[in-house]
């Protein structure tokens, strides 16, 4: 464990940065809260004034390296919350490189999770620092699931991930990450398969998904490929990853003038609910793995502060780029995630 509790927070006033925040608190670390807007900081530092009165506010942008490495001087390690990724997430690991402390981020953009890979993975190794890209609902649930599910085995035949969302009401940080997305691919699709990333012009399948009561039947968008197609095939030999969600979820995030998520509770999170199935299947055997919780965003919180925890204390398998799945024990990981999140598993 670091010496000093703190653990740099960029994007902090964020929708996902302020259930992080909320998080570290609740586990006794001690944010320092970074970002552009001062003013926002200072809000936020005074809401949490009654719980952990002076918390540290550093003002910094990814422009301006100097102001990164003044972010995470002293602290344990940082987690980036503040997307698009695209332009956020190189700067901010450099400065963790700097620093030689960890960085987690909660990335949901399947090439800026790739791109991190792909960048870092010599230098981080090398300088002894462990980076953890998409350590969220996107990306860091789904490659435990899957991980838990194979439980020794490295390798599998085919991996399904079905989501069912009972709703999707985009925040602005979504909105602005899948425009990055967009424009990077031109219009076009990615999906996993052959073992890699491939663009496609055609449209994604649709079909239907048979999940764990009470969701049941639904219609669902086949080929919905998420950042949990990097992070699993970084690790498990896989020729095929298919992500399929709820049709109805899909037409919510993708509405115009959708609205963003309502706080419905103390907390500050939606009434929105999920379950994610991962099917894992090899040598004509299935297993599966079920997760059920509410509010994407507000779970990803536990998540990445979590990771956090078990890089400091010592309980990540190496340093350098790694996924959830790779760096962590799996179920151990998924249990402690409880009452966020309830998992089960079948064979």
């Amino acid at each position: 464990m670091g010496t000093s509790g703190q653990v740099a927070v960029l994007g902090a006033y964020g929708h996902t940065g302020r259930f992080v925040v909320a998080e570290l608190l609740e586990r006794g670390l001690r944010p320092v809260l970074c970002g552009r807007d001062t003013g926002r900081l200072d809000a936020l530092a005074g809401r949490h004034s009654g719980v952990r009165p002076g918390l540290g506010v550093r003002p910094a942008t990814v422009g301006d390296p100097a102001s990164l490495d003044r972010a995470l001087a002293g602290a344990d390690a940082v987690i980036n919350c503040a997307g698009p990724f695209a332009g956020t997430a190189s700067p901010v690991i450099e400065a963790a490189l700097r620093a030689r402390i960890p960085y987690v981020d909660v990335a949901g953009e399947v090439e800026a999770v790739a791109d991190t890979f792909t960048q870092f993975a010599e230098r981080a190794e090398a300088a002894g620092v462990t980076v953890v890209p998409a350590m969220a609902f996107f990306g860091g649930l789904g490659d435990l699931l899957v991980t838990a599910a194979l439980g020794d085995r490295r390798s599998a035949d085919e991996v399904f991930l079905a989501y069912a969302l009972s709703s999707w009401h985009p925040t602005a940080g979504t909105r602005a990450s899948s425009a990055v997305s967009r424009e990077r691919r031109e219009g076009r699709r990615l999906v996993h398969a052959d073992g890699r990333l491939e663009l496609r012009t055609d449209k994604a399948p649709t079909g239907r998904w048979s999940f764990p009561a009470p969701v049941g039947n639904q219609a669902v968008v086949r080929e919905f490929t998420t950042a949990d197609s990097v992070t699993i095939s970084r690790h498990v030999s896989v020729p095929v990853v298919d992500t399929c969600m709820t049709s109805g979820a899909v037409q919510d995030v993708l509405a115009p003038g959708a609205p963003a998520p309502a706080p419905v509770d103390d907390l500050g999170r939606s009434a929105q609910t999920f379950l994610v199935e991962a099917v894992v299947r090899s040598g004509g055997t299935e297993r599966r793995a079920v997760a059920r919780g509410r509010d994407i965003y507000a779970v990803s919180a536990p998540l990445a502060v979590e990771a956090v925890l078990r890089v400091l204390g010592g309980r990540a398998r190496r340093a350098g780029v790694a996924s959830a799945g790779e760096l962590f024990d799996a179920r151990d990981f998924l249990a402690s995630l409880a009452p966020h999140v309830s998992v089960e598993f079948a064979h």
